[in-house]
């Protein structure tokens, strides 16, 4: 089994959505399709893959916006996370949207995401993190023997994810990244929303805000 990914940056806040299969099956899923959803259609095409689901970080409009329409576009593919907290999110998605004269659609999820739950990605399965503080259900799916995460907003190179939200909570950010994520090894690679990929090691050591010279 050889996975592949594409990422299709979406809306006006260049949001990483991505496309992740199985180069044997040409089975995989959308993660995070918050908007220009015939542009996502479009890669899915290009790649010649089956999508089996949706699954989504957490509910901003930039990261599921595009979901419900997306989801219909492919017959209905299950739409899997994030976690129930961010219910009030995915309920208010159009009212975010109207916000940057975005049209999105509200998202009811097919099956909300616990922590130690799993996902399956192109037939592997994922572990499911909840990593609260730039929303209250945020969601990391991670894969520890692959080397892998899908991290959302939690974590980004050389930044983390905003907390300046009435919900945010920078101390309850804070602390997922260093006793969930940071413990499952330098070694593994990360796709965040917004910007480059990095690694849990590299973050560890020189982020500004959780690395090691962190306050």
């Amino acid at each position: 089994m050889t996975l592949a990914a594409a990422i299709i940056p979406v809306t006006p806040f260049q949001q990483n959505c991505a496309l992740i299969w199985d180069q044997e099956t040409k089975h995989g899923v959308v993660i995070d399709p918050g908007g220009d959803v015939a542009q996502i259609e479009g890669a899915i095409a290009e790649a010649g893959i089956t999508i089996d689901r949706i699954l989504l970080t957490h509910g901003h409009m930039d990261h599921a916006g595009g979901a419900a329409e997306l989801a219909e576009a492919l017959g209905n593919a299950p739409i899997e996370g994030p976690h129930r907290a961010d219910a009030f999110l995915l309920e208010s998605l159009v009212e975010q949207g109207a916000k940057y004269g975005l049209e999105c659609r509200a998202v009811t999820p097919h099956r909300w995401l616990e922590e130690g739950e799993t996902v399956q990605i192109a037939g592997i399965a994922f572990d499911v993190l909840h990593c609260p503080g730039h929303t209250p259900g945020h969601v990391v799916f991670v894969n520890a023997d692959m080397g892998i995460a899908i991290v959302g907003d939690v974590l980004f190179q050389g930044s983390i994810g905003r907390t300046d939200f009435p919900y945010g909570d920078t101390a309850a950010l804070l602390h997922a990244i260093r006793t969930k994520l940071f413990p499952l090894g330098d070694h593994i690679q990360f796709l965040c929303g917004h910007g480059p990929a990095s690694s849990f090691g590299a973050e560890r050591r020189s982020n500004p805000f959780v690395g090691e010279d962190a306050p």
